[in-house]
């Protein structure tokens, strides 16, 4: 039984030192800490199959590619503000989606099955949207060290 317990205390240390690692390098913003995050939620976005639907956690951004043209749909926890919406920019400004949004000013938002068609896309410091942003969020993003939001306004209609 002693070694099997080794064996396990070992994985239990290892993993507990690649979450602090990983936390860690996200706070400093090292390129290679971000870059293992956004791949490990990447993955884990895939599964996202009914982000934007009622119910879900997660919202979808419809986006165009800058270069490609082509429609994106990105799950996203996204929060609803007075006259639009925020999105905590997790991986930083490089991420594609945040480029994408950035180049065309404006993107769709699909929350709870409801599309919303949003413009003048800005960057913002995470502070002046934090009021439109869940405790518990707020608590993650400061932990992993946040610093920017996406802030999107609602399309004025005719």
């Amino acid at each position: 039984m002693g070694p099997i317990l080794a064996i396990l205390g070992a994985v239990l240390i290892s993993l507990v030192a690649a979450v602090a690692i990983l936390v860690g390098g996200m706070r400093a913003h090292w390129p290679p800490a971000v870059e293992a995050a956004r791949r490990l939620t990447m993955s884990f976005n895939r599964g996202q199959k009914g982000a934007g639907a009622p119910g879900s956690a997660y919202g979808l951004l419809r986006h165009v590619g800058r270069n490609s043209g082509t429609t994106h749909e990105t799950p996203l926890g996204i929060e609803r503000s007075e006259d639009g919406f925020v999105i905590a920019i997790v991986y930083g400004q490089r991420t594609q989606w945040v480029k994408n949004v950035l180049a065309a000013g404006s993107a769709e938002i699909v929350l709870e099955g409801q599309a919303y068609a949003v413009d003048r896309a800005e960057v913002v410091p995470i502070e002046t949207v934090s009021a439109d942003i869940p405790d518990r969020d707020q608590r993650i993003s400061s932990l992993i060290g946040v610093r920017e939001a996406l802030r999107v306004y609602h399309v004025d209609q005719p």
